[in-house]
């Protein structure tokens, strides 16, 4: 058994750092419903410039990079990993670095080159510690990013996809981040921003949810064509229109292709804000749900710890008891 020194050092050890998790889920609370709002607000200006994108790649027959990816044998593409600037948010880094992993497996499986973004003090440390090398890293206020980090890590993206295969630029645009489901649920998704991918979706089906992942549908009766930013990888397919559904027909000035070189930045742009404003809202309520369980795990180590100092007191006590009683005996047994 342990000394009741050692016990009351730990007792005290761990009521302190019960009070810093009792203090950072109480700042996690005050933060989550901000941090919930602002990405819910963003959405539908994201979904805006989403549904212009899908009219555009539904309706015209358009060569451009936005929805075509560049026939020039280019492997590289660009990979975009969401993480976070702090800690004691439980799983939520490791989850994304590990999902960031398995799609640069897959990737490389199929004959492409990879190009890692990091986004996040803890993702970069992570990489740079195993020496792994980064085109790109972004540090600071992962948990309330605002429109200049967007903007900076969507320029630099779209020059890397704008550049040629001659001077390493890349030919896909993939991002690696947490969707806020509930304050319970946060779920790592990928997609493939660029290029916006064409599906197919017939009459009758859902919103174009794939569980297989395949990220292409197959109408039974007469195609439409619809468009998605969904990843190979990943479970989630966006069709733009179901058969017997109506969508807008557009007219465009001065052209097309002015008109789709404007807009592919501000679409970048838009939904990388999105995925950085869900991401923060994740890490925020990530951090809640671990800071209640270590608050919680704190109280009960620290009621098992009393226990135990109880117990050691009792058997000192009785230890004394025992040796005065003792002593009293050898004492008595002297003078008769």
């Amino acid at each position: 058994m342990a000394s009741q020194l050692a016990l009351k050092s730990r007792i005290n050890s761990t009521t302190s750092l019960g009070k810093i998790f009792n203090a950072q889920e109480m700042i996690a609370s005050s933060h989550i419903a901000k941090a919930r709002n602002v990405a819910l607000n963003a959405k539908p200006y994201t979904d805006a410039i989403f549904d212009a994108v899908q009219a555009l790649a539904a309706h015209t027959d358009i060569d451009h990079p936005i929805v075509k990816s560049k026939d020039d044998g280019n492997p590289r593409v660009a990979v975009l990993a969401l993480t976070a600037d702090r800690g004691m948010a439980g799983a939520y880094t490791s989850s994304i670095i590990r999902e960031t992993e398995g799609l640069l497996s897959r990737l490389e499986a199929q004959g492409k080159d990879p190009q890692l973004y990091v986004y996040g003090r803890r993702g970069v440390t992570y990489y740079r510690y195993r020496n792994r090398k980064v085109a790109g890293t972004w540090e600071g206020d992962s948990d309330h990013p605002g429109v200049r980090v967007a903007k900076s890590i969507s320029d630099t993206l779209l020059d890397a996809y704008m550049k040629p295969k001659d001077k390493d630029g890349v030919n896909e645009l993939y991002i690696v981040f947490t969707e806020f489901m509930n304050m319970v649920v946060q779920r790592v998704r990928v997609l493939r921003m660029l290029p916006v991918q064409i599906v197919w979706q017939g009459k009758g089906e859902d919103d174009g949810s794939d569980p297989e992942g395949s990220g292409a549908k197959v109408a039974a009766e007469a195609p439409v064509p619809a468009a998605s930013t969904s990843a190979d990888t990943s479970a989630d397919t966006t069709a733009v229109a179901q058969v017997g559904k109506v969508s807008p027909l557009y007219s465009f000035e001065p052209s097309l292709e002015e008109v789709l070189d404007a807009i592919l930045p501000k679409y970048i742009q838009a939904r990388i804000h999105e995925c950085l404003l869900t991401a923060a809202a994740s890490e925020t309520a990530s951090r809640q749900n671990a800071m209640h369980t270590a608050t919680d795990n704190a109280n009960n180590l620290i009621d098992s710890l009393t226990r135990e100092l109880n117990a050691s007191r009792q058997a000192a006590i009785t230890q004394e008891l025992t040796e005065i009683i003792g002593s009293a005996d050898a004492l008595n047994k002297q003078e008769e």
